[in-house]
């Protein structure tokens, strides 16, 4: 996906922490995506990696990474 969605198309909600198994974005986050500004963007996508370690929830290796 592009640098400025942290979407890797595993779009599913984990019951358990509220955030997306793809992204790690929550839906208030994913449903205002397209009308945040880039820096907004980017402040989100510098938190998804702690923010999903945190959670214990594993980062889906994206489809361009695969073997």
């Amino acid at each position: 996906m592009s640098k400025e969605t942290p979407c890797v198309a595993v779009c599913m909600i984990d019951p358990r922490t509220s955030l997306c198994l793809g992204c790690g974005r929550t839906l208030p986050e994913i449903a205002r995506w397209h009308r945040m500004d880039g820096a907004e963007r980017r402040a989100v996508m510098a938190t998804l990696p702690a923010r999903m370690a945190d959670a214990g929830l594993a980062p889906p290796i994206p489809a361009a990474d695969h073997d």
